[in-house]
């Protein structure tokens, strides 16, 4: 009998049984999507002393491993090439059965509002793929809104195919990640969506961060109370992040900031340290992709810029990529843009180049280098801009400042991969700011059509003073 023949067949006579001992969290699970070419974890419960025996379609290879006095088990398996769907049949007491399994790609979608947004929130680019994003190579993880104030083991989710109905109230921003990653790697595409809307940084950050940090403590203990999300530290992370860590990824993409304005001088300590705390528990440096926070009219002054220059710096940080988005504002009075679309398309790219090692793909905003100053002008040179940069008007958004610090707004012209800045009211300027406030919207873009990433020369105290 062939092999494939007979594991149909073994499939068939084990169904029958009925026992519940042998348990499995809801990520492990028939549709799933398992990390390709890896060492992925199974995990689950039992009985204590019971032996739990693995065996996978795509090699019909049997792993085998031990319940211990706990009633939790865990085994690695190795897992081939992206391709399938397999089946799993896990057999101990009693057996379980898992169907219609991918093996592809892996990513964690997380954050607040802007990466949560979905069709049901009247997303207008993720209403007109609705007839069309049937895909049963990309498939959903949606994590439903929990809080937790220890750690817990699973989450009350389900793997989906996508399609019209798990779509609408998935992460557009996630959603379109996928969609190109699917379609430039022709792979399955797994995609966990863990995001809630309004959360501070803090939530999404394990406890004991804080309790070995008084800078970070502080800090969270000064975050404003709303009854629609949660503020203390590790209550979205113990619930909504931590249950899924044994579950190998290829990476995360993240899109938060708006509520970390009001502590916004920790957010680059308190963001790294969240990246690398959740690396720690993975046991892996994935990579790990952001959106930086678009403008929009704070009541404070320059809170939000401020969190835009945390999240630039945090580029040093290894293994990170931050995605512009200041030319995808639709007003800025809202704090939601519309265009979910190119933010995950630009997060794509960034996956695309660095973790995938495609070719001939721009993903990186230019970025500020370095200055010169010639008499009454300041020079600015700038990384990512190989064949240039370009304006679609009279360039806006720069301001210049001698030694007094009173800024002006400034004139500016592009040579090359170069901008020249000046104002006549500046004689002897020694500073520049580029798209620096909440609402500072600039028109500078490489030729490829990203645009320049905002930034400022000083160091100077920024005023963030209540709106009047």
């Amino acid at each position: 009998m062939p092999k494939c023949c007979l594991f149909i067949l073994i499939l068939f006579l084990i169904t029958a049984k009925t026992s519940a001992q042998l348990r499995l969290p809801s990520i492990i699970s028939s549709g799933m999507v398992l990390q390709q070419n890896d060492s992925a974890t199974l995990w689950g419960w039992g009985n204590p002393g019971e032996k739990i025996f693995i065996t996978t379609s795509w090699n019909y290879k049997t792993d085998s491993t031990n319940v211990n006095n706990r009633a939790n088990w865990k085994i690695k398996i190795k897992t081939p090439a992206a391709g399938g769907p397999y089946s799993i049949i896990l057999k101990g007491n009693n057996a379980l059965v898992l169907t219609d399994i991918m093996i592809g790609e892996v990513w964690v979608c997380s954050g607040q509002s802007n990466m949560e947004w979905s069709y049901s929130n009247g997303l207008k680019d993720i209403k007109e793929e609705l007839p069309n994003c049937y895909n049963k190579k990309i498939r959903l993880f949606n994590i439903p809104k929990t809080t937790a104030n220890h750690q817990q083991d699973d989450v009350k989710a389900g793997w989906e195919i996508c399609d019209s109905n798990s779509l609408k109230t998935f992460s557009g921003v996630g959603y379109f990640f996928g969609k190109k990653l699917n379609k430039n790697l022709n792979i399955p595409i797994g995609l966990i969506n863990s995001s809630w809307g309004g959360t501070p940084a803090e939530v999404w950050t394990p406890e004991n961060v804080f309790k070995d940090d008084e800078e970070l403590r502080l800090s969270s203990s000064r975050l404003q109370s709303f009854r629609w999300w949660p503020k203390h530290e590790g209550l979205c992370y113990n619930a909504m992040i931590d249950p899924i860590t044994k579950f190998t990824i290829a990476g995360v993409i993240w899109y938060q900031g708006e509520s970390n304005t009001g502590n916004n001088n920790t957010y680059f300590k308190l963001f790294t340290t969240m990246i690398q705390s959740w690396r720690n528990v993975w046991k892996k440096d994935f990579p790990f992709y952001y959106v930086q926070i678009a403008p929009y009219k704070y009541g404070f002054n320059n809170v939000g810029a401020l969190i835009q220059e945390a999240q630039s710096k945090a580029m040093n940080f290894p293994n990170t990529g931050m995605v512009v988005i200041t030319d995808l504002v639709d007003s800025v009075t809202t704090i939601h843009p519309s265009n979910k679309h190119d933010v995950g398309y630009r997060l794509a790219n960034w996956a695309l180049a660095e973790t995938y090692k495609q070719k001939g793909i721009v993903y990186k905003s230019p970025l500020f280098k370095s200055k010169t100053i010639n008499k009454n002008k300041i020079i600015l040179s700038f990384d990512n801009v190989q064949k240039g940069l370009v304006t679609n008007g009279a360039i806006t958004g720069f301001l210049i400042s001698g030694e007094n610090e009173q800024w002006y707004p400034a004139e500016a012209k592009i040579e090359k991969d170069k901008i020249i800045v000046w104002n006549d009211n500046v004689p002897e300027p020694v500073h520049v700011r580029f798209g620096f406030g909440n609402t500072s919207i600039g028109n500078v873009f490489s030729k490829e059509g990203l645009p320049l990433c905002p930034f400022r020369t000083d160091n100077w105290t920024v005023d963030q003073s209540q709106l009047k």
